[in-house]
């Protein structure tokens, strides 16, 4: 609920962006493709596209599980379980 711009509020303001990473300065997109069911919840995140930080793979993880429940998908009127594609936005702040 609230679009792609509440999706990308939510991830700025719930990261945690790990210390190692952010040592090494290390920013980009991570892509990590879930199911979302009938019932609006998130299911079987896995990271389809990463920036070979474990560290940044295991937080994008952390973010989409934790979010608040999607409007499900709808397929001729019914309610389906889907895929999507979300983009997790890894970005040092300039100091």
């Amino acid at each position: 609920p609230g679009g792609f711009g509440e999706m990308h509020k939510y991830v700025r303001q719930n990261m945690q962006y790990p210390e190692t990473a952010r040592d090494l300065k290390i920013q980009g997109n991570i892509l990590v493709k879930v199911s979302i069911m009938k019932d609006g919840s998130v299911s079987n995140a896995h990271v389809v596209r990463s920036l070979g930080d474990q560290s940044l793979d295991e937080e994008a993880i952390r973010l989409v599980k934790a979010m608040p429940k999607w409007k499900p998908g709808r397929h001729r009127g019914k309610v389906v379980n889907c895929w999507y594609t979300i983009p997790v936005v890894f970005k040092l702040s300039e100091e």
